[in-house]
Parts: structure tokens; sequence; C-alpha cells
């Protein structure tokens, strides 16, 4: 087993915390680098060192992870995606980098920062490294069952979400009666969910999935309690997820909370070109 440090480049969310204490009890020092106002101040807590950046400052990045001698980092959480118009603060490494990305959407910018990273010779690795247990789990998790018009739902679904996927766009949409409600953007998921869950009248169903080029070192489908909450909020009936390729916090509680408020959760595989949601 390894003892060699890893670095964390952390966004927002639980998800940081989670992977820095299973990596330490692995063994392993952990050196965050956190975000401000994304990163939650609890990291400290889990680090052995922790630094603080601006979004876009690569150059604070590369530097610390040398002073530390990180050799393996993985890029975890969220960052709010409408912040790019207003809050990045790029060094002069980022500010070089940025500029030649041609289309900057998440894969792009995020394949083009872990290049930068590899060059450095710290080798960027899958965000479930020490979590594998977070993948979202097939079959019917909660007690409700989809309905056959449902299922027809899920099935249309599923393949707009992998057409917006392939384009880089985003991992959701909001259906109903095989029609579009809402296509997640760089707005997020529970943005969309809520848009398409005012249209579709208290029976919108919910579907998100991989990209078909998803990278796996980062930016992952995530499913939370929060998702939950704002399905409740607009009253969607259902949330299909791509099962084994999606993260899911909070299990227990995200079933019961589903349960609750008598929405339908499911994780469906696709084998064959037939999607298996039982």
């Amino acid at each position: 087993m390894s003892n060699a440090k890893i670095g964390i480049v952390a966004g927002g969310g639980q998800f940081p915390y989670l992977f820095a204490q299973s990596a330490r009890m692995q063994g392993r020092p952990v050196v965050i680098i956190a975000h401000e106002g994304e990163s939650a101040p609890e990291l400290s807590d889990v680090a052995d060192a922790i630094y603080w950046i601006k979004l876009g400052q690569l150059g604070k990045i590369i530097k610390y992870f040398h002073r530390e001698k990180v050799a393996e980092a993985v890029f975890l959480g969220t960052i709010t995606k409408t912040r790019i118009f207003r809050d990045v603060m790029p060094d002069l490494k980022g500010l070089l980098l940025w500029n030649k990305i041609d289309v900057r959407q998440d894969d792009a910018i995020l394949r083009a920062f872990a290049a930068e990273l590899e060059k450095e010779g710290i080798a960027v690795r899958e965000s479930t490294l020490y979590l594998k247990e977070l993948l979202f789990p097939a079959g019917i998790l909660g007690r409700r069952r989809p309905s056959e018009e449902q299922r027809e739902d899920i099935r249309f679904g599923w393949n707009i979400a992998r057409a917006i996927g392939d384009l880089d766009i985003g991992q959701s949409v909001v259906v109903r009666n095989r029609s579009v409600l809402a296509v997640e953007a760089i707005e997020g998921t529970d943005a969309a969910i809520r848009r398409g869950g005012m249209l579709g009248d208290e029976k919108a169903v919910v579907v998100k999935v991989k990209k078909p080029r998803q990278d796996y070192r980062f930016d992952l489908p995530a499913i939370g309690l929060t998702t939950i909450d704002t399905m409740k909020e607009v009253k969607a009936s259902v949330l299909a997820v791509e099962a084994g390729h999606a993260l899911l916090f909070d299990k227990e509680t995200v079933i019961g909370h589903a349960d609750r408020a008598g929405i339908v959760i499911v994780g469906v595989t696709e084998r064959d070109g037939e999607l298996l949601i039982d």
C-alpha cells in the first residue's frame, strides 16, 4: 500500500471531505487545494496540508503540489459553473491555459487542467479511487416502482440525455409524455429540475446519465439529498440515474426522503442497447 501523499483539487460539497477521510484511512497523507467561495472550511480537519486559492490559479496549484512533493492528485467536488463569467481570478499560468481552450465546456476545461498537471509530473487519478461504495446502485432503490408510462419516459429521456452529453452540454434532462421539458446546461441539475418540474405538472421524470466519452477522473454525475428536495419542491415523480456511473451521497437518507415524497428512484443499466430499469 502506498503511503505517498495524494493531492485533492477541491470544489464544494462533501466529496472532497469523504475522499480525504478515506485516503487517510489507507495511510496516505492528504494535501488539499481548496477554492475560496466553494470549498468547505471543514476540509482543514481532514488535510495534512491545505492551501486556499481563487478559481483559475493553476500556477498556484502546481506550485503547492510541488512544494508538498505530490505526484498523484484528484479533482473532486463542485464548482458553480456560472462563476466563470464573474469570479475567475487566473494567475499567469491559468490565463495562458484559458486562452488556449477553444471550447469552454466542462470536459474541455477539466481535461486541459489535468493535462497541465500531468506535464508537471502529477498524475490525475479517477475520482472514486477510494470511494467505490458511492457509485449509484442498479435497480429500484425505494418502495415505489415506475409505471409503464414512466418507463417510456425514462427510455425517451435516456436517449436525449446521451445526446446532450455527447455535445458536453449537460448530463440531465427533465421529460414528460416523451416531451423534453428542460435540458441541463451551465445552471446545473437542480435549476433544470425546477424549470422542467414546473412545466411537468407534478409528473416530471428526471434522467441523469454519464457522458458518452465520460472521463472518470472528474465530473461524474452526482445525486444527493438536495436533488430529492428539489424534485419534491416541484412534485417531480421519477429520478432515473445510470447505475455504476454516477455518485450517490447519503444513500439511506436520500431513499427515505424519496419514499416520503412519493418519488421513484431507479438505477438504470444499459446492455446491448437495451435499458434494464428493474
